[in-house]
């Protein structure tokens, strides 16, 4: 049996490390898929030098199909997802007055839409008691005037979660959006690893403790 793994769409060097970090410390080999091979390669160059298992690649979150592809050959790499973890979303500084139908549909895409595609091409590996994980924020219910297309995404991937959820239940793998209700910072409560606690904690909750909706408050 090899180890639980961890695939981690969306790869940064804030948020999205420090929860491939709170997995690994739990055992778990990490994937990660960041906005280019570059930075695939190298947050997981990271992590192999703190002494995790750890690849790394790019993908195109517009593309249904690299995201289909990226996916799969992550899946492959030791046979199993064991948490598929959807941290993408966009930020366009356009307020609504000048924002365009293609600019909205494009953010939404990468911060909504791909998730489906991710889900999908994950299947064959996710066995019973897997997780995916979504990254949620404050702006689905309070949204910013400077930047909409943000409120949209988180809206629309939420919704979209729980729904997923409810047709993954069947199958033994639940989804659940952890919304952080807060500015990410450098430090304090809002600082990356202390949210990589709140989104391990969501994601080893057993299934009479599910949530498909879990707040974040700091």
């Amino acid at each position: 049996m090899t180890r639980p793994v961890h695939v981690l769409l969306g790869a940064g060097p804030g948020l999205g490390l420090a929860v491939a970090r709170r997995f690994a410390a739990e055992g778990y080999d990490v994937a990660l898929a960041g906005r280019d091979d570059d930075q695939g390669r190298e947050l997981a160059g990271i992590l192999a030098r703190e002494g995790v298992e750890a690849t790394g690649r790019g993908v195109d979150l517009a593309d249904p199909q690299d995201v289909t592809r990226v996916v799969t050959a992550l899946g492959e790499w030791r046979g199993r997802i064991d948490v598929l973890h959807f941290n993408p979303s966009l930020w366009r500084e356009e307020g609504p007055l000048e924002l365009t139908v293609e600019h909205l549909l494009t953010d939404v895409a990468v911060g909504a839409g791909a998730l489906l595609p991710a889900v999908q091409a994950a299947l064959p590996f996710l066995g019973e008691g897997a997780r995916v994980l979504v990254t949620g924020s404050a702006a689905a219910d309070t949204p910013s005037a400077v930047a909409p297309t943000l409120g949209v995404q988180k809206a629309a991937v939420r919704n979209l979660a729980l729904t997923l959820d409810a047709a993954l239940e069947p199958r033994g793998v639940r989804i659940a959006t952890v919304q952080i209700n807060g500015v990410l910072a450098k430090e304090g409560p809002f600082s990356p690893p202390p949210i990589a606690e709140a989104m391990w904690r969501a994601m080893a909750r057993g299934a009479d403790e599910w949530a498909p909706l879990v707040a974040y408050d700091g």
